[in-house]
């Protein structure tokens, strides 16, 4: 089976600030039920009874599907914690999500959780992906490596001179906010928005692809793009040059095009994932239809 909203892909112009470029994607004829996501959905995340590391409990009061976006990261709780997968969970349902934590150094003190306005930086959401493909491989389960994890915010943190009291993920954000340069980019681009009919982009430093994020439906992509370029802009590009729309192709359509073995999702809909050595992701589809896709590269 091939993901055929990906074969059909197309990319547009970039968008170039501070050496990272944010490549349009648009799709043709990937109909969806109607879905809801983001802070207003309604959605209420907690955790479980007997709380546990690696999973929370998604609540969906609604009549309609929400869709929980791997790489979203909620504050609060007990720790802080990232979506491991994407997840589409049905009206009127409780869901068990699996999550990693993004914050090591605290386990109590509960509060109520909330989105970050920021998903998880890229580096971490790789090495969660590659964990995921590796657990799902090896027992069918979708547990990141939280060793990994940890060690992977660590590594940004560092790179980028923040202090965390707990090692927690949300700090880099807090501090970058402060940057009035980074945070004039960002407004920028949070006023641009997705261009009409937009449903994700890939993302460039010079030359270097370095991820593609793309949602099944442009309403979809609109409620996320604030987060993801907050989270995209983390980073501070080593390499120059420009990106290649064609290079951005050829990689949609190599995950298109993968063969891998579909798995029930842990929700509605059938997940695909993609793992090789420098290329790594994850897509949930509907009657194949795409909901939402997250290719990272080494």
């Amino acid at each position: 089976m091939t993901l055929q909203a990906l074969e059909r892909a197309a990319v547009g112009l970039p968008i170039t600030r501070a050496g990272i470029s944010f490549m349009p994607i648009y799709l043709a004829g990937n109909p969806l039920p109607k879905i809801a996501t983001g802070p207003g959905s309604g959605l209420v995340i907690d955790e479980l009874d007997g709380a546990a590391v690696p999973t929370l409990m998604a609540q969906n009061p609604t009549s309609v599907p929400i869709l929980v976006v791997e790489g979203e990261h909620f504050i609060g709780g007990l720790q802080n914690r990232t979506a491991n997968v994407t997840v589409l969970v049905p009206a009127a349902t409780k869901l068990k999500i699996p999550v990693s934590c993004l914050e090591r150094g605290r386990w109590g003190r509960k509060r109520s959780h909330r989105r970050s306005s920021a998903y998880a930086p890229r580096q971490v959401r790789r090495e969660t992906t590659v964990g995921v493909n590796e657990s799902l491989a090896r027992d069918g389960s979708r547990h990141g490596d939280q060793g990994a994890v940890w060690n992977t915010v660590e590594e940004v943190l560092a790179s980028n001179r923040v202090s965390s009291a707990t090692s927690a993920a949300e700090d880099l954000h807090e501090v970058r906010r402060r940057d009035e340069s980074w945070s004039g980019i960002v407004k920028e681009l949070i006023r641009i928005g997705p261009l009409p009919e937009q449903c994700g982009f890939a993302v460039a430093h010079g030359s270097r692809i370095v991820a593609v994020e793309v949602f099944g439906a442009p309403q979809l992509f609109a409620v996320h793009w604030e987060a993801l370029v907050r989270s995209y802009l983390f980073e501070r590009p080593a390499k120059g040059g420009f990106p290649s729309a064609s290079f951005v192709l050829r990689l949609i359509r190599r995950f298109g095009r993968t063969a891998s073995e579909p798995a029930p999702a842990v929700g509605i809909g059938v997940e695909r994932r993609l793992q090789g050595a420098e290329v790594t992701g994850q897509a949930l589809f509907v009657d194949e239809s795409l909901v939402h896709a997250s290719v990272f590269t080494q």
